[in-house]
């Protein structure tokens, strides 16, 4: 199931002091034009390769659970500098040169360090939500770019394709999300693929996954370590481009892609929320749309902090 693209949420959610500082019309008078020209740049992006609206929708999750929405998870190694792009949850993450191209689409249209590459990509992500049918939320912003980046807080704040139910409700519990808006968020999953490597184990160990998918994912995922680590699979076979609860249908099937998804409909305590979602397509579409906007207030910076980045991938 798809939804109609007028359905707009407000943000319901102020999460920390310096999110009440962020305001939908932050850019009124220098760059009138952000929403318009974020929305065209996403849309292109995503007409080039539909898989890159999924990547931008991880990136931006990555960026906000290290250390605020800050644009860290933009920076790239360089010299002594440790980014946070080689953490081991961020590997293979893709979306940064997207990203990039966006901030080079919104400069023209309104000068070099105006917009932040934060708020760039919390734009793009909600456009990218949208333009995959799934619900539009509120944007403010404000937020500024980070001059620092935490590899260590990467690898111990970012769920893991392997994890444990308790250990992803204590990582999102640890940002302040409840188990319900964990499972709405986890239903983003509704779009785009995974590689062989983080669903090998599944596919090959795990009994509670339905034998027919596994052996349909076998024959492009070799057991054998290091053989067609990079082979990708959809992580909704179903809808793999279109935003719907079709992703928590799979889970009660036993057809979840990677163990950190399944682990949500195992006999566990978020059972329920999934067959609620696979029942009311309409529910998880408003818990979604308002655990996107609570995700983006998490602890921007604002006012004189950081900086305004001219290039996403390094500090000035």
């Amino acid at each position: 199931m798809e939804y109609p693209s007028h359905i707009t949420l407000s943000l319901v959610t102020i999460f920390s002091p310096a999110s009440a500082q962020l305001s939908v019309s932050f850019y009124g008078s220098t760059c009138p034009s952000v929403f318009d020209s974020v929305r065209a740049a996403v849309r292109s992006a995503i007409n080039r390769e539909t898989r890159m609206g999924a990547s931008i929708i991880r990136l931006f999750f990555h960026d906000c659970f290290v250390n605020g929405c800050d644009g860290s998870v933009l920076l790239d190694d360089t010299g002594s500098f440790v980014g946070e792009q080689t953490a081991f949850p961020n590997r293979g993450i893709r979306g940064v040169d997207a990203v990039a191209n966006i901030k080079t689409q919104v400069d023209r249209a309104c000068g070099r360090s105006v917009v932040s590459c934060a708020d760039i990509l919390a734009i793009a992500a909600r456009d990218s939500v949208v333009e995959l049918g799934g619900p539009s939320y509120s944007v403010p912003l404000g937020r500024r770019d980070a001059r620092t980046a935490s590899i260590d807080t990467a690898n111990s704040d970012l769920p893991a394709p392997n994890e444990n139910l308790d250990s992803i409700i204590q990582k999102f519990g640890r940002k302040g999300f409840s188990e319900r808006e964990m499972v709405a968020l986890s239903g983003t999953h509704t779009v785009g693929q995974a590689r062989c490597v983080n669903f090998r184990d599944r596919i090959y160990n795990e009994t509670n996954i339905d034998p027919a998918f596994a052996t349909s994912l076998q024959a492009n995922c070799p057991r054998a370590r290091g053989s067609g680590d990079d082979n990708l699979a959809p992580l909704d076979p179903q809808s793999p481009n279109r935003f719907g609860n079709n992703y928590f249908q799979a889970l009660i099937n036993r057809r979840g892609l990677l163990h950190s998804d399944q682990v949500l409909f195992n006999g566990g305590s978020t059972d329920s929320i999934v067959t609620s979602y696979s029942n009311n397509a309409g529910a998880f579409s408003t818990d979604l749309a308002n655990a996107m906007a609570k995700m983006g207030n998490l602890n921007p910076l604002t006012g004189t902090q950081g900086e305004i980045r001219a290039n996403c991938r390094r500090f000035n």
